[in-house]
């Protein structure tokens, strides 16, 4: 008998000590608070929880920043100018789950609040064809920091399943302006999977030169270009870039290399790039209406491609929008003509205009323009992107995958 009572009695402390839910006596993590509000100048590790951020924050060369997974970090731009800045030797560990991102906002919810994640290297940028390696140039976000270099295995960190809401923050119009991620000079040691660019009022993702890539991410509601970049940008690893345009938007790709004829390019697959009806071009002024703007040389490898939603505007001023514009005739003689535009396994849904030539009107750009001619072909099995949903791709309930 009293070897009785004594198991009931074990029994009865194992059972209380359960969830009576799930059996799960595992306790729950609870955040923490805290607030970021001075330049990171020695390793540091947040802890999953919910913190402000306050002030341009700078991560100093040679030191490493961690969020753990989970974390919340909000600006306000009451405070004033708001971003996180990771100088080059400096690095941003960011890895979050599918489950459990790593978000980045802002307390009023409104495009262009903050200046979003902006991250420095010392890979290779080209802006000039006639000055030499390694090239070199100034930031236009405002901190006029020189980027550039030869390290083309530059080592930023690591992002993963990490969103920026409501970034984009323009400081001086069309001369000091942010993205939701800008990415100047980063290398190819540096990993980016799994980012979403969210209602920002610039571009998504900027890449000023370098050699990173950049997988799985998602570019939704941002008032300029989803994916933009320039100085010889030539990421060779991307894969599964997902844009989703409404409001007010540009272009889903805004491809540029600084009027430079290079001999290289970037390469992206699966890329599904949607804009949503009744969508209207940035600024009346200027015709940005297409899901492809390749200019001033920009050029790349692209394939497996879904393109839906690109027509024409009527109002405010009526515009040609199209799947493909070329908008110099450099463009079209060097890297059209010239074999280094490849837009391969391409379907089109939506978008009765299939090429826009730029202005002044002296070429016209066709099917037959793209030198070979296999460096175009359309499709009706493309799939886009592939992406996996979860809390990563949601936000207030609702996916960001359409």
């Amino acid at each position: 008998m009293k070897k009785l009572v004594f198991c009931l009695a074990v029994l009865g402390s194992i059972f209380t000590g359960c969830s009576s839910d799930s059996g799960d006596d595992t306790p729950v993590k609870q955040p923490v608070t805290g607030e970021i509000s001075s330049n990171i100048t020695a390793n540091k590790t947040y802890a999953y929880g919910n913190y402000t951020l306050k002030g341009m924050i700078k991560v100093n060369s040679g030191v490493t920043l961690t969020f753990e997974p989970g974390c919340t970090i909000t600006c306000d731009k009451s405070t004033g100018e708001n971003g996180l800045i990771i100088l080059n030797g400096g690095k941003l560990i960011a890895n979050g789950t599918a489950d459990s991102p790593i978000v980045f906002t802002e307390k009023s919810k409104i495009g262009g609040s903050w200046a979003g994640i902006i991250m420095y290297g010392d890979a290779p940028i080209v802006n000039s064809a006639t000055a030499p390696a390694p090239q070199t140039a100034v930031s236009e976000d405002g901190l006029n920091l020189t980027y550039g270099g030869s390290n083309a295995a530059h080592n930023g960190g690591s992002l993963k399943y990490v969103r920026v809401e409501y970034a984009g923050q323009v400081i001086t119009t069309n001369s000091k302006e942010n993205n939701g991620f800008s990415f100047y000079s980063v290398g190819s040691g540096t990993v980016l999977e799994n980012l979403v660019a969210y209602k920002g009022n610039d571009d998504g993702f900027e890449f000023y030169g370098g050699t990173v890539s950049l997988k799985n991410s998602i570019s939704y509601g941002n008032s300029d270009d989803s994916f933009d970049w320039q100085d010889g940008w030539r990421g060779q690893d991307n894969t599964n870039w997902y844009a989703y345009q409404t409001g007010v938007a540009n272009y889903g790709l805004e491809v540029e290399s600084k009027s430079v004829d290079n001999a290289f390019w970037p390469k992206v697959t699966n890329i599904t790039l949607k804009r949503a009806a009744g969508t209207t071009t940035e600024a009346q002024s200027e015709i940005q209406l297409d899901a492809i703007q390749f200019k001033k040389e920009g050029n790349g490898d692209y394939s497996n491609i879904v393109i839906d939603g690109y027509g024409s505007q009527t109002t405010p001023t009526a515009y040609n929008g199209g799947v493909i514009q070329i908008l110099d005739k450099a463009t079209y003689d060097h890297q059209v003509a010239g074999g280094k535009i490849k837009l391969n396994n391409v379907r089109i849904t939506n978008s009765p205009i299939t090429f826009i030539s730029g202005v002044p009107a002296s070429f016209t750009v066709t099917a037959a323009s793209f030198v070979p001619a296999s460096n175009w072909t359309i499709s009706t099995t493309a799939t886009g992107a592939v992406l996996t949903p979860g809390a990563w791709s949601t936000v207030d309930g609702v996916s960001l995958i359409k």
